[in-house]
């Protein structure tokens, strides 16, 4: 039986946990299928050209990981302001002192400066909710780059609405560059993000990996 001091709390509700899985998914896809894009295997193969177009549908996946990935963007900027408190806009921004002092001490306890204590807030600690904000910052920089790229060669008119980025940037060697730089950026939150939720959920002890998949978490009643 569950101890009455603590107390199940509906944090993620699903819009929020599918963005996530999605997100996943895509940003895998991307990573994977970019990496390839940028330095091609040379695969040698004595059958008909035909049956050799491995390199286009690898193109033709990454595009369309693209696509999903730009709409499940837009359509979390819809659940933060239709969504609960948890996944609302001001989550992600520490527009108050209130705010940024509780980003500076999450920061003291995360670097092992203070001790930990359970977090107040069942949704994001100030720290996520700005690194997360940051990271949708950075995935609207790649749609941008990546589409930007893309306008040379397509003539659907989503591409074609980026295709001011490749000039403004200097060129596609540059927007290239930058876009694959970008990559990595997020291939470092990924090994961080497992980290570190890791290490809050064993030290908090609310269900912090779980309940991206339940949704529920488990907190402490003050």
């Amino acid at each position: 039986m569950m101890s009455p001091r603590l107390q199940r709390v509906y944090v993620w509700e699903f819009p929020v946990r599918l963005f996530h899985w999605v997100n996943v998914l895509c940003l895998f896809t991307l990573a994977g299928t970019g990496l390839l894009i940028g330095s091609p295997l040379a695969l040698m193969n004595s059958g008909e050209a035909w049956a050799s177009y491995w390199f286009g549908w690898l193109r033709f996946i990454h595009f369309t990981a693209a696509y999903l990935l730009l709409a499940n963007l837009l359509f979390r900027l819809y659940w933060a302001w239709a969504g609960n408190s948890y996944a609302r806009w001001n989550e992600y921004l520490p527009v108050t002192g209130r705010a940024w002092r509780d980003l500076v001490k999450t920061l003291r306890v995360y670097f092992w400066i203070d001790r930990w204590t359970q977090s107040a807030n069942a949704g994001h600690n100030r720290l996520q909710g700005l690194t997360y904000l940051i990271l949708a910052l950075l995935t609207l920089f790649m749609v941008f780059t990546g589409f930007g790229m893309y306008s040379a060669m397509s003539a659907a008119w989503i591409p074609k609405l980026f295709a001011w980025v490749v000039p403004l940037m200097g060129g596609d060697l540059v927007v290239r560059r930058w876009h694959h730089m970008a990559l990595w950026v997020f291939v470092v939150f990924l090994v961080i993000h497992i980290y570190m939720s890791s290490l809050e959920d064993r030290q908090d002890r609310q269900g912090t990996v779980s309940s991206i998949i339940t949704g529920w978490k488990v907190i402490t009643k003050r």
